[in-house]
């Protein structure tokens, strides 16, 4: 195996991990602040997608279609949360799964009535189409470097909104005393709405991005959701840190592992036999790192010990 494959491997599993980020981000603030299990966070997703690649097919712009992506998927967010998920406050995390559920068969069902069954394609833009050469002589595409450029721009952007501004510590006075913020005058209703309509568009943010390398479809999102969950489990509840470096690891795992495995099945039995059982297991090293992570440490790396 040579040195230019692995580090390839190593890149696109950084570029995965960012984007893993981008939606584990929102549902972690999501939970974190409302405490909600939010499974249609995976449907903003898609509404991002599907919200770039129209506007971008329209206007040729790129650009446009991020931003088109980031305006949908926030106002979808806002609409849910003011509509479905504000009934949902002082109910049971069942009746949240439920409600949450419903959502996804709605958003799957309208957004193949508005745009169909088949599969839409974003476009790369110009500027960022073609290879990089990074030092070493190796060729990787521009784009998927872009990618791991904006998704720790944004980590960076978002603990600064966290850490540093006034919005940042009703969020974290959210986190630890709903009660508590409401008394002293902060409406936890419009915070409430805010933090969903800024989960939502990270991850519409996300469906745009990867929309670009992948085709746009109905159901694109419920994948990348439950690798989000693992993300947040292993990175701790809450913890906008631990969403990024779960994230990382777990785009790493998934992408390493694809390739570390059969070869080192090759060692020890015939080829064919050794590439189908190191993928198969390939597939379920992120389970294994959330299992001995939890073994490890029951509240993630980052969450807070009880």
């Amino acid at each position: 195996m040579s040195t230019i494959l692995i580090i390839e491997q190593v890149l696109n599993g950084l570029q995965f991990g960012v984007m893993l980020f981008l939606m584990a981000a929102g549902l972690t603030l999501i939970f974190g602040v409302m405490g909600l299990i939010n499974l249609a966070h995976g449907s903003l997703y898609m509404t991002g997608a599907f919200a770039a690649a129209v506007t971008a097919a329209a206007t040729g712009s790129f650009l446009m279609g991020l931003a088109a992506a980031l305006a949908a998927a926030a106002l979808a967010g806002a609409l849910v949360e003011l509509l479905v998920i504000r009934r949902l406050h002082d109910k049971d995390h069942l009746d949240q799964v439920l409600a949450t559920f419903a959502l996804i068969l709605i958003f799957s069902e309208g957004t193949r009535w508005l745009y169909g069954s088949f599969p839409l394609y974003l476009d790369i833009p110009a500027a960022l189409s073609g290879p990089v050469t990074l030092p070493g002589g190796i060729q990787y595409p521009l784009y998927r470097l872009t990618l791991i450029g904006i998704g720790i721009g944004v980590a960076l952007a978002l603990w600064g909104l966290i850490a540093r501004t006034r919005l940042g510590i009703r969020i974290r006075a959210g986190e630890n005393d709903r009660e508590m913020i409401a008394a002293l005058g902060v409406d936890i209703s419009r915070l409430y709405t805010l933090v969903f309509a800024l989960g939502a568009a990270l991850a519409g943010l996300a469906g745009a991005l990867v929309g670009a390398i992948q085709s746009v479809q109905v159901g694109m999102g419920e994948p990348v959701l439950i690798l989000a969950f693992v993300v947040i489990v292993i990175g701790g509840i809450g913890s906008i840190k631990g969403a990024f470096v779960g994230a990382l690891l777990v785009g790493l795992t998934d992408t390493l592992g694809g390739i570390f495995l059969p070869e080192l099945f090759k060692l020890v039995m015939e080829p064919a036999r050794a590439t189908s059982l190191g993928a198969s297991l390939a597939s379920m090293a992120i389970y294994v790192l959330m299992a001995a992570v939890l073994i490890w440490r029951p509240t993630g790396l980052y969450g807070a010990r009880v």
